[in-house]
């Protein structure tokens, strides 16, 4: 993946086992529950190739879809969102054993994840 990539996209849920019911038995994805995140699940397509979370809905997800995409450097990323006119809605944060994740809205008002992977 390279800088710019979707990376994930993220599912907020009102009830979270019918959620994961609906998405198993609609379109096949598998679910993980990852150590020390209450009320999340990660999620795999069948490809096993793309995923993403699921989450409470304005809880431990965003109350709406939201998509991620890697950047190399998540401060940077940031700061040039916001040269351009964007607005940080959630600044650097880090995800114990995979990375770190901020959130910027664009010059339109849509929010948009990134995430820089932990060195590996």
């Amino acid at each position: 993946m390279a800088h710019g990539d979707y990376t994930h996209i993220e599912v907020p849920a009102d009830d979270l086992p019918r959620a994961r019911a609906f998405y198993a038995g609609a379109f096949g994805w598998t679910f993980e529950e990852p150590p020390g995140m209450s009320d999340y699940l990660l999620y795999r397509t069948p490809s096993g190739e793309f995923g993403g979370g699921m989450g409470l809905r304005g809880e431990s997800a965003p109350a709406a879809i939201r998509n991620y995409l890697l950047v190399t450097s998540v401060e940077a990323s940031l700061a040039r969102a916001t040269e351009l006119g964007g607005m940080v809605i959630e600044g650097k944060q880090e995800i114990p054993g995979f990375g770190w994740f901020g959130v910027v809205a664009d010059t339109e008002g849509n929010q948009v994840g990134i995430f820089e992977a932990s060195p590996r």
